[in-house]
């Protein structure tokens, strides 16, 4: 079946972790501080080529805030807020508070200052902070108690009191601080430009990591290979690793340890997090104690991508108390299984692409433009057809298929002998090769003559011939099936992969194969 032809479709791209056109954004009372110690520390902060944002004009102004410095505050890295004695006086003082506490909540880092006021006044509006707030009886309510909790929370912050001592002192330790926390922003990990639906699966997600919790989170993603959860993990990467004192990303676990072993991922993981080249540990058992102790007092992300083994997880993230307050370990994986075992705080499974989305990618993969060409619809329709949402399906049939006349793609499509489509059944078959004989048995019978069956029906057949029950719940933790509506169900591409391998058994001679079926 064609696609339906062109509408409207947003291009699903990653939002920029770090958009900021501005390191830092100073927050002050101009009659206090804009000719002295704000304005020393803004040409320190210049000098030392961090980007400053200073409003020069209007936080003497009446009347609500300007978008533009709304939106410098929004662009910015790090928020420096200078309270002094008369800073609960402006009201567009604490509108900017407001807006840059809200910005906390999204990664930004906040140092307050306290120019020659106690920290305790900030925090429960006392002193000139107090008369200030007697004289606001004609603001709205709502818009006051957002003023009293911007200061109730910046001002429990830690940062510095400047009340005796050189200035120019204070200052130097302030840029020395804000210099160290930018250079230790996390390096980006390589995306694939194509991005589609990914925005709306980092909005499932974010309910799910709490970040606004200080709590130690530990979240399982799921699913069938090539389904985009590598990608998913990246993307999470991207966009929060900034709100850490640390972060590592470990890809390709399984095969590490199949090449390398368990020791020289722990050393991997560490030299992340210090921020190292190379950490000498002599076994595994000297690892586990290092990263407890190093891990243990720091608020880090880890991400461990394709996790295929329990003894991977506990030799490098044991539990919840190897880690710092706040810290987030994701880990992705084909087995549910292995996730309920290890006893994650979250679940995530990333389903199939939707038919916009799955035509956007293939089109951006084959046209390089959110839609196929003219003359190359109803061959798309069934190309997304064949790839059933799977993305690294669609991805890599579009590729093949770049710049092929519709001749080409008939021959490829209508008879699916492509190298495309030999790469996807590779792709696909690390799944089934990590089952026992018994669970390939299993599947096998489930791709020739169960698909679509009553499960119930299914399992009463199935343990007529002593098949334990235990491993349709293997299969369906490992994305291999699942159930809907009490029906069994597997994605296409898992089916022709389940044939193709009982074909192997005796190419051409289906006399001989193990199971015969009515495709």
């Amino acid at each position: 079946m064609a696609p339906k032809r062109k509408r409207s479709l947003t291009r699903s791209t990653l939002s920029p972790p770090f958009p900021w056109r501005w390191d830092v954004f100073l927050n002050f009372r101009g009659e206090d501080t804009r000719f002295n110690f704000t304005d020393h520390l803004y040409k320190k902060l210049r000098r030392t080529g961090i980007r400053t944002f200073r409003d020069d004009e209007g936080l003497e102004r009446g009347g609500e805030i300007q978008p533009s410095l709304l939106k410098a505050i929004e662009d910015s890295s790090i928020s420096v807020v200078v309270f002094s004695k008369n800073y609960a006086h402006s009201k567009w003082c604490l509108d900017e508070l407001d807006k840059i506490m809200q910005s906390m909540e999204k990664g930004q880092l906040v140092l307050p200052v306290f120019y020659h006021v106690d920290p305790s006044d900030v925090r429960k509006q006392r002193g000139s902070f107090g008369e200030a707030f007697a004289g606001y009886g004609e603001v709205a309510e709502e818009r006051v108690q957002r003023w009293k909790a911007a200061l109730t929370k910046a001002g429990s912050l830690a940062g510095w009191h400047v009340e005796h001592g050189y200035e120019s002192q204070i200052i130097k330790g302030i840029v020395r601080h804000i210099s160290k926390k930018l250079i230790s922003h996390p390096e980006l990990l390589t995306i694939d430009d194509h991005l589609v639906g990914i925005n709306s699966r980092l909005e499932e997600m974010s309910s799910l990591l709490c970040m606004e919790s200080n709590d130690v989170r530990i979240i399982g993603i799921y699913g069938i290979a090539g389904i985009g959860k590598t990608t998913l993990a990246k993307g999470i990467y991207n966009q929060i690793a900034h709100q850490f004192e640390d972060a590592s990303f470990l890809p390709h676990v399984a095969e590490a340890v199949e090449r390398h072993g368990l020791l020289e991922l722990q050393r991997q993981l560490l030299a992340d997090i210090l921020r190292e080249n190379f950490v000498h540990i002599s076994n595994i058992h000297e690892g586990i104690s290092l990263i407890k102790k190093t891990l243990f007092s720091r608020k880090v992300l880890i991400i461990l991508d394709d996790v295929s083994a329990l003894t991977q997880l506990e030799l490098l993230a044991g539990s919840h108390q190897w880690f710092g307050s706040g810290s987030r370990i994701i880990i992705t994986t084909r087995d549910k299984h292995l996730l309920d075992g290890y006893g994650v705080d979250g679940l995530y499974e990333v389903q199939k692409l939707k038919v916009e989305e799955a035509l956007q990618l293939f089109s951006l993969n084959v046209f390089k433009a959110d839609f196929p060409d003219e003359g190359f619809w109803e061959l798309s329709g069934h190309a997304l057809n064949y790839c059933d949402g799977l993305p690294a399906a669609l991805k890599v049939l579009g590729l093949f298929l770049r710049g092929k006349t519709e001749l080409a793609w008939e021959n490829a499509l209508l008879k699916q002998q492509t190298v495309g489509d030999r790469r996807i059944q590779q792709m696909l078959r690390v799944s089934f090769d990590g089952l026992d004989s018994t669970e390939k048995d299993l599947f096998l019978d489930i791709a020739c003559f169960f698909r679509g069956k009553d499960s119930d029906s299914v399992g009463r057949i199935l343990d007529s011939c002593n098949f334990s029950a235990n491993g349709m719940k293997v299969l369906k933790d490992r994305s291999l099936i699942s159930i809907l509506d009490n029906k069994i169900e597997m994605h296409d591409l898992m089916q022709k992969m389940g044939w193709e391998i009982i074909k192997e058994e005796f190419p051409g001679r289906p006399g001989k194969w193990s199971r015969l079926w009515n495709p």
